[in-house]
């Protein structure tokens, strides 16, 4: 049995990249703490939160599959720098929105969004895309479904996800990766759009 805990990063790294998806858990379980500590301080918003910490982990597992991982020995400054990157993304996509404050609430500032109603079109749009999304998830593998089903449909979060299925974080966030990467391709193969 391999003792990961008294291995450096990127040794982890290097075992992961060769198939042993617990020398990740370990990575994972090294940083997961911190790294949502600091996404927490600056986004100040749990749900929020939860997304970017998932999001950083899901970019960091496709980006040392892929092989694009850069060694230097500064893992959780890496981690740090994916969950920044994701964060400003975030912040560029939501300035086009129109803030408001509403001092009945503990975090204040909300985008105008949420005080205006859809309209019949934006809710047929959105029907429409639900419904294209429930087609597609018929065709994935039956554990990608299940992902995609607990993450949008109920809700949960990775961690719920995990807790509920004993799965580890990890295989979690790979089921989902690869039910987007598919849900993808056969939204472009049968020309839906999903937007």
């Amino acid at each position: 049995m391999t003792n990961y805990t008294l291995m450096a990063d990127d040794e982890l790294v290097k075992l992961f990249c060769a198939g042993q998806n617990n020398a990740f858990d370990e990575l994972l379980l090294r940083y997961k703490d911190r790294l949502y500590s600091y996404i927490s301080y600056l986004v100040k918003n749990d749900d929020m939160a939860d997304d970017l910490f998932q999001e950083t982990f899901v970019k960091a597992i496709m980006t040392i599959r892929q092989g694009r991982y850069q060694s230097s020995g500064k893992f959780y400054a890496w981690l740090t720098r994916i969950a920044h990157n994701l964060l400003i993304d975030q912040f560029r996509e939501e300035s086009n929105l129109t803030l408001v404050y509403n001092d009945g609430k503990e975090n204040g500032w909300q985008t105008l969004q949420g005080y205006v109603e859809p309209t019949r079109e934006s809710q047929l749009a959105n029907e429409q895309v639900l419904a294209d999304v429930r087609r597609l998830m018929e065709h994935l593998p039956a554990e990608q479904r299940e992902m995609v089903y607990m993450r949008y449909y109920k809700g949960l979060t990775f961690k719920e996800i995990v807790d509920l299925t004993g799965l580890g974080i990890n295989t979690a966030l790979g089921r989902m990766r690869y039910a987007i990467l598919n849900m993808r391709k056969m939204a472009k193969q049968y020309h839906i759009n999903l937007y």
